[in-house]
């Protein structure tokens, strides 16, 4: 069936993560979080996949700001960095303007000029993703940016991935995800999207479900995908 919409994760797919951490490393003054922002960033990030997925087990929702301020605050302690309220401040601030990576940009541009219907899908709160997408200029390339709050619980819930189903009136098989995220994109296999497995870091499949992920290094190579 013949591909008509194109929903992208945003953190980690289209938005780098650890963009925060590194800006504010190198800024003066800020030689402390230099020699640790790898770590601090990949602590971060960890406690906020591993606080969505205990959270939405729990049935103790809240949205992606109140885990990402929680994942942060545990990754500071964790580095020896929780004593500076300011450092926080700056990181949580720079959240909100993550650095897209840079074939971004063009590749919403070429499915746009295609015809395709674009849409981001993430666990961010509206108006974190808002921020994001604003402060990287794509505004204009997406025909939604949907939140998981609509649903009120974190993916990999399969009620997520119904609401592309609802906001565009397609069906699965219609629709190529794309995410950085292995246990995300086999979700989304699984509930019967065509998926992209955006690997940059070349790690190992997640073994979960068996299902079939097509995997690329980059965003660049989105359109040689769809058919």
């Amino acid at each position: 069936m013949t591909i008509k919409v194109c929903v992208f994760d945003a953190y980690g797919t289209l938005f780098d993560v650890s963009s925060a951490a590194r800006t504010l490393a190198f800024e003066p003054g800020s030689e402390k979080l230099k020699e640790s922002w790898v770590q601090l960033a990949a602590d971060w990030r960890e406690k906020q996949l591993q606080y969505s997925w205990l959270r939405a087990i729990m049935d103790r929702h809240v949205d992606f700001w109140a885990v990402t301020k929680d994942s942060l605050d545990w990754a500071l302690e964790a580095n020896q960095l929780d004593g500076d309220s300011n450092l926080r401040k700056k990181l949580l601030d720079l959240y909100f303007r993550l650095a897209a990576y840079p074939e971004v940009s063009k590749m919403l541009a070429d499915l746009k000029s295609k015809s395709f219907s674009t849409a981001i899908l993430s666990n961010g709160s509206p108006d974190m993703l808002e921020g994001a997408v604003e402060s990287a200029k794509i505004t204009n390339l997406f025909d939604r940016v949907i939140s998981v709050e609509e649903v009120g619980i974190f993916k990999p819930d399969l009620r997520v991935y119904k609401l592309i189903e609802e906001k565009f009136f397609c069906k699965r098989q219609e629709v190529l995800f794309v995410s950085s995220n292995c246990w995300d994109a086999i979700a989304a296999s699984d509930f019967g999207f065509k998926t992209v497995w955006v690997n940059r870091s070349k790690q190992p499949i997640d073994r979960l479900l068996l299902v079939k992920l097509l995997e690329v290094s980059d965003l660049s190579e989105i359109l040689d995908h769809i058919s």
